[in-house]
């Protein structure tokens, strides 16, 4: 048998290991240092991530299933980012949380772990760690909330606050109304229960064949999902016997599946930089295009918000992601393996649609080509992506008439002017918001229209912008454009009243400014100094160090792995 990694710290007779063993006995049995797995449980319930707050009672079935094969159960906390709380961005401390979770798994005896996410950035960040750190590792989603309803209708989180919020504006819901609403959305515990980002990435990290199959999508209330958790901490022992590392089943390959998956569920536009992110962890050559030359001819076949109707209750209820995935099966690389060991295609012989309505057939998608289309020219030469599905048809090819503004307090101060020279045609054009500008990237890359538009009845613009949107939001908008302003991007250089051109079929995004004039402009002082300049801690070291959304806006020195061998004693 291959010596546990763990045994460099239990093993032996001399002081050190005295130590290690003697403080951590407190009522465990002495066998439980000697041949036994030691499996961290990376937990980030945290009741400031309310999608997250039940992973304690998940922890608990993990920590049975570990025990029932033979291994020791550990809780590890980590950092956890609650998309709905944290300001200025959850995504500042993406980075941050990966690196942190990294670094404890190394440094700590242990020889697997399991990992426990759910709200959008806590599945990356675990991700990241685990593939730099490559210890055998596998991921237990937390899993969607259930279905609430507001005067008899289905309230899709998210989604719906940005539809709800729209119509207060518009004056054809009353702010009374509006409020009551709020008790109703969230009806139970887990993650959104739209195809937002929490949805998407468990789905996706299924998909790339770190969670068991059919797993992923499992509501947070169902005790389907407590099954599965003890299921999942028996398969961390055996993962720790087989050697089975992520660096040693995610491929290339395993890329390529999480990104149909992606394309096929609808899934959120955040998948992207976090994919990036993981891939480069790993040394996989991912890169943008590969999306859109993989994703972008995928039909979406799931019919939910926010790119449809249903919610993550009635996917589930379904057939889920494996029903999914057989009806694109054909697109699947069929050599990536999982966390079981076995290929992912092996999952999907019994795999059936239970309600069409929800989940489509290959011959009825829902959109017949709606992956993300990845946009190049002269206002995103490093690449900018737009989600077609969640867009409006006849905006996709649009000429219209830019209406910029220097920083997200610029927008809000000015977008509801009713003296803002603007029109339907306008593109809004929000800048300042990419890794740098912010700095992380926030998700405001889907602005509120016009109030004065919205009473017009207009619902959807085109909107360009160098930031990230939810998931759960929808529209005509093209996001993650870089180089983002703050890094020297020619967004910076866009005037009020110059025309953008976007052409979705062309994979084009312009501005309509000759090269000679764009190259004699600089940006604006209102622009410059709306750029965050941190002084101190995380925010500088973030600023200072953080790549550009089309590698994943990781940090410069957290590409790669270093593995989990730490030479040194403590004592």
């Amino acid at each position: 048998m291959v010596r546990l990694r763990s045994a460099h710290w239990y093993e032996g007779q001399d002081r050190n290991a005295y130590i290690h063993r003697a403080w951590m006995r407190r009522g465990v049995p002495a066998d439980a240092f000697t041949g036994r797995p030691q499996i961290a449980i990376a937990n980030t319930a945290s009741d400031l991530t309310p999608c997250n707050a039940h992973l304690d009672e998940v922890a608990s079935s993990v920590r049975d299933g570990v025990y029932e094969a033979g291994g020791i159960p550990l809780d590890l906390p980590v950092v956890s980012l609650g998309e709905t709380n944290v300001r200025p961005t959850a995504m500042l401390w993406r980075n941050m949380a990966a690196m942190a979770t990294e670094e404890m798994l190394r440094a700590n005896p242990i020889d697997g772990v399991v990992l426990l996410g759910g709200c959008d950035k806590t599945i990356p960040s675990l991700l990241m760690a685990a593939a730099s750190v490559d210890l055998p590792a596998v991921v237990v989603p937390g899993g969607p909330m259930l279905t609430g309803t507001f005067r008899g209708t289905p309230l899709g989180c998210g989604t719906d606050v940005w539809r709800l919020s729209e119509e207060v504006r518009a004056g054809t819901l009353s702010q009374e109304q509006f409020t009551r609403s709020e008790s109703a959305m969230i009806r139970s515990r887990g993650h959104c229960n739209t195809m937002g980002t929490a949805s998407t990435m468990a789905l996706v990290a299924e998909a790339l064949g770190t969670v068991v199959p059919g797993v992923a999508g499992t509501p947070a209330p169902e005790s389907r999902l407590l099954e599965a958790a003890h299921h999942t901490g028996r398969l961390a022992v055996d993962m720790v016997g087989a050697d089975r590392r992520p660096g040693s089943f995610l491929t290339k390959a395993s890329f390529h599946n999480a990104i149909v998956a992606l394309a096929a569920v609808g899934g959120s536009t955040n998948a992207v930089v976090h994919l990036l992110a993981i891939a480069g962890r790993l040394g996989v050559d991912l890169c943008l295009d590969d999306f859109d030359r993989i994703g972008s001819r995928v039909p979406v076949l799931v019919d939910l918000q926010p790119a449809g109707r249903f919610l993550m209750e009635d996917f589930h209820r379904a057939g889920g992601l494996l029903a999914v995935l057989r009806e694109v099966r054909d697109l699947l690389d069929p050599d990536a393996l999982t966390v079981t060991g076995k290929p992912l295609v092996d999952a999907l012989d019994d795999a059936p649609i239970w309600d069409t309505d929800v989940i489509r057939t290959r011959t009825e998608p829902l959109v017949a080509e709606g992956g993300i289309a990845v946009l190049r020219g002269n206002l995103a030469p490093d690449g900018a992506i737009v989600k077609p599905a969640a867009a409006s048809p006849h905006l996709l090819r649009h000429r219209g008439r830019a209406v910029v503004f220097d920083s997200i307090e610029d927008f809000h101060a000015r977008i509801d002017d009713p003296d803002l020279d603007i029109d339907a045609d306008s593109v809004l054009v929000l800048r300042g918001c990419g890794p740098k500008g912010y700095p992380g990237m926030p998700e405001v890359s889907n602005m509120p229209l016009p109030k004065k538009l919205l009473e017009q009845g207009v619902r959807d613009m085109v909107r360009v912008c160098d930031g990230r949107m939810s998931g759960t939001a929808y529209g005509t908008v093209v996001l993650h454009v870089a180089p983002e302003a703050a890094a020297g991007g020619p967004l910076a250089l866009v005037r009020t009243g110059d025309f953008v051109v976007l052409d979705v079929e062309a994979r084009r995004i312009d501005v309509d400014v000759p090269a000679d004039e764009l190259a004699r402009r600089s940006p604006s002082a209102a622009t410059v100094d709306a750029y965050a300049r941190p002084r101190r801690g995380w925010e500088r070291l973030y600023v200072d160090h953080v790549l550009q959304a089309d590698t994943g806006a990781d940090l410069d020195f957290l590409l790669g792995s270093s593995g989990s061998e730490v030479s040194r004693e403590s004592h």
